[in-house]
């Protein structure tokens, strides 16, 4: 497929650049991937669509304070945007200056903080910071939260509480798992008292969620490694629920990448008979239209971003021309998009 498939026009009056004042007030739009339907509903209304023994899946990553700013050597300004934490002393990072910087580079960040530049991959940059504290203290004292490009302003005190979710409790994502935003703990409560399943993986949302694909055939493109944690009590709530046939709902795309990735491992282990088995590592699964899923009935996300491997994932689960016909819905309608935006209630298209 090419990348031309994935693309709309969205006017920018409808990127939401604030939070709606309460977490559970925003609108949802509702698809059945199979029949092709939409209906128009509120978030608040979304314990109806769910039944008793359901198990729902939520990312408990945290993002981190991973933006710094600072200058290089040759005084030109730079903005640093830590990738991941690779150890006490040494991150992976995404760069923005004027000119690309070399290996030896050196750098002041915030005005306290020497930073030597190591190596250079593609975007990526690691480096060296020379410091007498780890990274995450350098990060969590001086640095600031990386809201998503496309929000036209800088964070403020309330992003620190409203970019996160309520339940995020594993630093070491530079974006928010942005469907879980809507959640309150009113409607954690709601769920578990109608006795829906809650359950939990970690996959630490990269930089790269935001990187533009640039090649013109889908097939082409490599996506970027995210670090994820499938645990053992989740797998097991997910087995329990198949065997019974009730549903798996993934809140957020990378919930569902998690589990599709957790799924394709046990379907390449000596114990292939299981849905899915606990795992933790790396994962960089890539799912486009044709991609056969083996876990999530239902999907709950936000509206997202033209020709990104986001709207191509959501065009899998739903099916491309459906998912079209939502967003243009979506867009007639002024639902709120990207990561304070409106919500979807996405059930899987036939496969």
């Amino acid at each position: 497929m090419k990348i031309q498939d994935f693309d709309f026009d969205l006017p920018p009056e409808l990127i939401a650049q604030f939070p709606i004042e309460q977490r559970v007030s925003s609108r949802m739009l509702r698809l059945d991937g199979t029949a092709g339907v939409m209906q128009d509903s509120q978030f608040a209304d979304l314990p109806g669509f769910v039944r008793a023994g359901d198990v729902m899946v939520f990312n408990d990553t945290r993002v981190i304070k991973a933006r710094l700013y600072g200058v290089k050597d040759t005084g030109g300004r730079v903005e640093v945007l830590v990738e991941r934490v690779l150890d006490t002393h040494c991150a992976l990072a995404v760069m923005r200056a004027s000119h690309p910087s070399k290996p030896g580079t050196k750098l002041l960040l915030a005005e306290s903080i020497e930073v030597t530049v190591l190596a250079c991959e593609g975007d990526f940059y690691t480096l060296r910071f020379e410091h007498e504290c780890s990274v995450p203290e350098l990060l969590e004292r001086y640095g600031h939260l990386p809201l998503p490009p496309y929000i036209s302003r800088s964070a403020d005190k309330g992003d620190e509480t409203r970019y996160q979710t309520i339940y995020a409790r594993q630093p070491g994502a530079v974006a928010a798992p942005t469907a879980g935003l809507h959640f309150d703990e009113n409607m954690l409560n709601a769920l578990r008292n109608m006795g829906v399943v809650i359950a939990y993986v970690t996959l630490h949302v990269g930089s790269g969620t935001f990187q533009p694909v640039r090649v013109e055939d889908i097939a082409d493109h490599k996506m970027h490694r995210e670090i994820f944690h499938v645990p053992a009590e989740t797998a097991e709530a997910i087995g329990r629920a198949k065997a019974e046939g009730r549903a798996v709902i993934a809140v957020g795309t990378t919930s569902l990448r998690a589990l599709e990735a957790a799924a394709a491992a046990a379907e390449g282990s000596e114990e292939g008979e299981s849905i899915l088995l606990p795992v933790q590592g790396d994962t960089d699964i890539f799912i486009t239209p044709g991609y056969r899923f083996r876990v999530v009935e239902h999907l709950l996300t936000n509206f997202h971003l033209p020709r990104s491997t986001l709207l191509m994932l959501v065009a899998a689960f739903g099916g491309l021309e459906n998912i079209r016909s939502a967003y243009k819905h979506a867009i007639s309608h002024r639902y709120r998009f990207f990561s304070y935006g409106d919500a979807m209630l996405i059930a899987r298209g036939s496969q």
